[in-house]
C-alpha cells in the first residue's frame, strides 16, 4: 500500500516515552534524541501537536527532561511512577495514548505512534476506521512484527540510529531522512539528564 505524505497534511506525533527509552537503553546504551523523532515523524507535514507521555519519580529527577522537551514544543503528560511492594515499577499510559489519539482524530489527517508496543494494534485499527492515517516511528528490533504490519507506515530508527540518539558512538551511518519542515531544533546533550526512570 502506498503512503500518502503530503505538506497539508495535520499530524498528531504520541510519544511512548517508556517505550522508546528503554528500547534505546537495551539496544544500543543509548538516549533518545526525541526532537529528531518528532521531526522525522512531521517531515515536511503540519504539526498539530506532539506529546510525551512520562512517568513522574518522587525526586523530581526528570525535570530537566521536561524543560528540554518543552523548550522543543513537545508537551509532556506525566503520572506518578508505581513502585510494588516486589520493587517492580510501572508507570503504563497505553490507555491514556488511544485516549488522546481518539479524541484528536478528527483534527487529523495522520497519528503517528512513537512506540513499538503491539497493544496499540487495536487503537491502530480503530483510527483507521476513523479515517485517519496511522504510522509508527521505533526501533524496529524491539517493536512487534503485528504493529508493523497493522500500520501505513513504518519508520525503523535501527536504520540510522545515529540520527535518533544522543551517546551513541558506533556503527556505520546509514540512509538519508524523510525531515523537512519540523524546526531544526534538538535536545541538547546537556539537557537530557542522567536517567529517566
Amino acid at each position: 500500500m502506498a503512503v500518502i505524505r503530503h505538506e497539508k497534511q495535520r499530524v498528531g506525533v504520541f510519544i511512548d516515552t517508556q517505550n522508546l527509552y528503554h528500547s534505546a537503553k537495551n539496544l544500543y546504551k543509548a538516549k533518545v534524541n526525541f526532537g529528531n523523532v518528532v521531526r522525522e515523524a512531521v517531515g515536511n507535514r503540519v504539526l498539530i501537536r506532539a506529546i510525551a507521555y512520562v512517568a513522574s519519580t518522587e525526586g523530581g529527577e526528570e525535570q530537566a527532561f521536561f524543560e528540554a522537551l518543552n523548550k522543543l514544543q513537545i508537551e509532556t503528560k506525566t503520572k506518578d511512577l508505581q513502585i510494588f511492594s516486589g520493587g517492580a515499577k510501572k508507570a503504563d499510559w497505553d490507555v491514556g495514548i488511544a485516549v488522546d489519539a481518539i479524541k484528536m482524530a478528527p483534527k487529523l489527517d495522520v497519528v503517528v505512534l512513537a512506540s513499538g508496543d503491539g497493544d496499540f494494534i487495536p487503537l491502530v485499527d480503530h483510527l483507521k476506521s476513523l479515517g485517519c492515517q496511522v504510522e509508527t516511528i521505533a526501533f524496529g528490533r524491539s517493536t512487534s512484527g503485528r504493529l508493523k504490519e497493522a500500520v501505513d507506515d513504518f519508520t525503523d530508527m535501527c536504520e540510522d540510529p545515529r540520527r535518533y540518539l544522543i551517546g551513541y558512538k558506533s556503527g556505520p551511518r546509514r540512509g538519508g531522512s524523510r525531515a523537512g519542515g519540523f524546526a531544526s531544533r534538538t535536545i541538547p546533550e546537556e539537557q537530557e539528564p542522567e536517567e529517566m526512570i
